[in-house]
């Protein structure tokens, strides 16, 4: 017996105008500028204001009000002044490796697949985070793709599409755990019978694995120590930071990363300004736009439909320009709360005076999305008078001192890395005891606090520095 039932499901839709700006914050300077001028070769009605009749254009604006016809578009000025008029040729550019994603995206280009699965994989490779994993789950993928790119997905799929992803160098990228990760790493591998046992150790043993309860085992498995000395080498040449080792495995490009921001001190104070180079002035020509108000109150039917097609492309411009314009404001307000947020290291570029920074603290000086921060700070660069800094530099957890005072975690990782090269090699430091080193300068932190920055740092445990 057929039955018949109501669901009521509520689900948001973004206009045309917020995928736009989405689509344009995530963009550097270079990819922008590429962006304004595919959109001026597509669209007829956009065209770039020359430079020497700046002044006059402003009482140039289109206003779409007169158009009165069935189908009305609201007042819009169709204008933006997105270039300051104090262009700054000085600038840097500078050469940096291939970044790790972008590894990625050209090896995607290599798979057979078709481009709705291929903006999908896209969307997975940009939620790997640097050191190679994926920290979300299927779900809440899924919908993130069906929100952000309105491309109706499921677990299935993305997981079928992570798996191909999985497969690019370096191996074991695109793992959602340390245990996927290694077992990625020993899948290519000659099986050999230590790989083979590795796998399976890994595979049904890695809490054992991981908590060193190797009599448990080698009992279990039925297998010597040596048989477990070997299994055990294996996994110890892995990658636990497959994303870390990206510089080694792929060769300088030339890329020019030009700064979105420049921090100059002006009477000891740090002030931000925005390089626009050759990003030019929009704004909508005003033939089409006549074309569409003479067709309003025509009868002839080519004209309506030459009407239709001119309001199109004036839709469109309006929310190009709209998006570049909110593009911009949205950068110059997450910059400024950067700046007010480090304000101590933007005076001297003293990396000691960073304080703790999460993308919700500037999420919350701004009152933007932590997603549309994340997108702002996703390959931008600042240029100040000690340096060039990509804006993930300033992104740090925090970890309060004994007397306390909240302390950056890179701070903590700075004294580690140090307490680490001048330890004795033939008896390293253990956690723990990195531990009391920590507390002995006054940093009050727990063991797997400190294995797991050790971790990200890319340093083994002891046992593995150990030298002869």
């Amino acid at each position: 017996m057929l039955k018949q039932t109501q669901q009521l499901k509520q689900t948001q839709r973004l206009s045309p105008l917020q995928i736009q700006t989405i689509k344009l914050i995530e963009l550097p300077a270079p990819e922008l500028e590429q962006r304004i001028q595919k959109e001026l070769e597509e669209n007829p009605v956009l065209e770039e204001v020359v430079d020497d009749s700046l002044e006059g254009e402003e009482k140039k604006n289109v206003s779409l009000s007169e158009y009165s016809g069935s189908d009305p578009t609201p007042s819009y000025k169709l204008y933006v002044n997105n270039q300051g008029k104090d262009l700054k040729p000085q600038y840097n550019t500078f050469s940096v490796r291939e970044s790790f994603h972008q590894s990625l995206e050209a090896q995607l280009g290599y798979c057979k697949i078709d481009e709705r699965e291929r903006q999908i994989a896209l969307f997975i490779i940009g939620m790997i985070d640097d050191d190679g994993y994926l920290r979300r789950d299927m779900e809440s993928l899924a919908d993130d793709i069906s929100f952000r790119l309105g491309i109706e997905t499921d677990e299935e799929e993305v997981e079928r599409l992570l798996k191909i992803v999985q497969e690019f160098d370096p191996v074991g990228v695109g793992a959602r755990d340390l245990c996927e990760c290694l077992l990625l790493q020993l899948a290519p591998k000659k099986q050999t019978e230590p790989v083979q046992l590795a796998t399976r150790i890994l595979r049904d043993f890695f809490v054992e694995f991981t908590k060193k309860h190797y009599s448990k085992i080698m009992a279990k498995l039925g297998i010597s120590e040596e048989q477990l000395k070997e299994a055990v080498a294996e996994i110890v040449r892995l990658n636990p930071r497959p994303g870390g080792q990206i510089d080694d495995s792929y060769t300088e490009q030339v890329q020019q990363v030009v700064p979105d921001f420049l921090v100059e001190l002006k009477d000891g104070e740090p002030v931000m300004s925005m390089p626009r180079f050759s990003v030019p002035e929009l704004k909508v020509n005003k033939r089409y736009a006549d074309v569409l108000m003479e067709a309003a109150n025509s009868a002839t039917r080519e004209k309506k439909e030459a009407a239709t097609f001119v309001k199109q492309k004036l839709d469109s411009a309006k929310w190009f320009i709209e998006a570049i314009k909110q593009r911009h404001n949205t950068l110059q307000n997450t910059m400024n709360a950067i700046i007010d947020y480090q304000h101590d290291f933007f005076i001297d570029g003293d990396e000691t005076r960073l304080k703790p920074m999460v993308l919700r603290n500037i999420a919350e000086k701004t009152g933007l999305d932590i997603s549309t921060i994340s997108r702002v700070v996703s390959s931008k660069y600042v240029q100040t008078h000690f340096g060039i800094y990509s804006l993930k530099f300033f992104f740090s957890e925090g970890l309060v001192a004994n007397d306390g005072e909240e302390v950056s975690t890179r701070e903590i990782k700075t004294i580690l890395t140090t307490s680490i090269e001048e330890e004795d090699k033939r008896k390293p430091l253990t956690d723990e005891e990195l531990v009391k080193v920590l507390g002995d300068k006054g940093y009050k932190v727990a063991r797997r606090t400190v294995a797991k920055y050790r971790e990200q740092l890319n340093i083994p445990i002891a046992r593995l520095r150990k030298e002869l």
